[in-house]
């Protein structure tokens, strides 16, 4: 299937833009744009009021207005030999720069190495009321193909693209607080989309048959946001050289945060925010490509908990050279076309930036960010602390929240991050001093 452009062809860019920090959002505007080769739409897809009143009325129900995240620019990606810019949607401080910082040590080393499994998405048919449900599981086996007949008789579109539905299972719950319960389980292959409306209508389709086979009573008809059949991974490997800084031998760095790691593995408390460093870098992704981060955040908190105990996401270890090693797998739901991809201006924009040929390779780079704010995240504690940096950067806001307008806001956060007294009543103090 066709990436985000019929035709569109993969760009060889350099995501190495030095200096892009210190330009002005215009001028930041101007080197991505002329990375990515972005036209004049594209260009203002990222400006205030872009989504206007009468497309966000078409979206959702009830609209009132808009609301206005920063879009940032995660550079330095470098994913099985291509480079990528990689724009990120979301309100906290140091998620990009931590993203941008960390790709970069990465690039050095070869990159991020990823792979990943077919688009394949389940639909759920929930069955009651039946007595022999051992029995009914073989019945339904037994009328496979015409089930994926019908399921597949209802995107003509789809098929011809190479996608349908591909098989069907069928779990048994024998005791459940209404009794008894099957679920007949589509398995689609949904191609570029992420797949909701498609196995949704594959679902509801099917459900007189199911109905007719298992002499039960369906109730529901709708996907599983649990896409353990829809898989992507990144892997990478760093030389304790890479990790070195002034304060800590790469060796160090590289120990801690393989020792940061093993907490997440065996405490809970400790893999629930773990896990959400990852997602800083997963979820800005999703959403400025207009895709569904709830199902993305559902789907792989369930994946995280796929042995009976919650757990990290991902995995750091040495190998036998000393080189850190991280890996990350978890489901990735991501689509190229449909819903708010195609229908919002900057998630097209912001497509066209990431120049992505499919779903599948929008996922890779994806869990690659993801991996690579994780592996930001446990530098940061393995080292000086996570508050050090994150601190300096949300100075900004700090200002902002004191009152600090224009060329005020970098000079009262400059004098909050000197100080390391990052607080609201200080940066007044500041504020107060500097208009004085």
């Amino acid at each position: 299937m066709a990436g985000p452009e019929a035709g569109n062809q993969p760009r060889n860019i350099n995501s190495r833009l030095e200096n892009l920090r210190n330009l002005s959002p215009a001028q930041r505007m101007g080197r991505v744009a002329e990375a990515a080769a972005l036209g004049e739409v594209e260009r203002k897809a990222f400006g205030a009021g872009t989504l206007p009143a009468e497309l966000a009325n078409g979206m959702i129900e009830n609209v009132i207005g808009t609301f206005e995240l920063p879009v940032g620019i995660a550079t330095n990606f470098t994913v099985n030999g291509r480079d990528y810019l990689v724009p990120m949607a979301i309100e906290e401080p140091s998620v990009v720069a931590a993203a941008s910082y960390m790709a970069r040590i990465v690039r050095k080393c070869g990159g991020f190495h990823t792979s990943s499994t077919g688009p394949i998405m389940r639909a759920q048919v929930q069955v009651l009321g039946v007595t022999d449900v051992h029995g009914a599981r073989a019945r339904v086996l037994k009328e496979r193909s015409g089930i994926i007949e019908a399921a597949n008789a209802k995107d003509k579109v789809l098929i011809s693209l190479g996608g349908g539905c591909r098989d069907i299972e069928v779990h048994i719950f024998e005791e459940t607080p209404v009794g008894p319960m099957l679920a007949v389980h589509l398995i689609v292959d949904v191609r570029d989309a992420m797949g909701a409306n498609t196995v949704n209508t594959m679902a509801e389709t099917v459900a007189p048959i199911v109905e007719r086979i298992t002499g039960g009573t369906v109730r529901l008809r709708i996907l599983s946001n649990y896409a353990d059949l829809r898989i992507a991974r990144a892997m990478v490997s760093v030389t304790p050289d890479a990790l070195s800084t002034e304060q800590y031998s790469g060796e160090r760095v590289a120990r801690g945060i393989v020792e940061a790691c093993a907490f997440a593995i065996v405490d809970p408390y400790r893999a629930a925010t773990h896990n959400k460093g990852i997602m800083n870098g997963v979820d800005p992704v999703v959403v400025a490509t207009g895709n569904d981060w709830r199902a993305i955040e559902a789907g792989a908190h369930v994946w995280a908990s796929r042995s009976g105990r919650y757990t990290s996401l991902s995995n750091w270890e040495l190998d036998g050279n000393g080189n850190l090693v991280g890996t990350l797998e978890m489901p990735m739901a991501l689509g190229l076309v449909g819903g708010a991809t195609k229908t919002h201006p900057a998630a097209r924009a912001a497509l066209k930036i990431l120049n992505v040929q499919s779903a599948q390779e929008l996922a890779e780079v994806t869990v690659a960010v993801g991996l690579a704010q994780n592996m930001g995240a446990l530098r940061a504690l393995a080292t000086e602390g996570i508050q050090k940096g994150h601190m300096a950067l949300h100075a900004r806001n700090i200002a902002i929240v004191a009152g600090a307008a224009g060329d005020e806001i970098e000079k009262v956060a400059a004098a909050l991050a000197a100080d390391h007294d990052v607080r609201v009543d200080r940066a007044k103090e500041v504020l107060e001093k500097l208009r004085s």
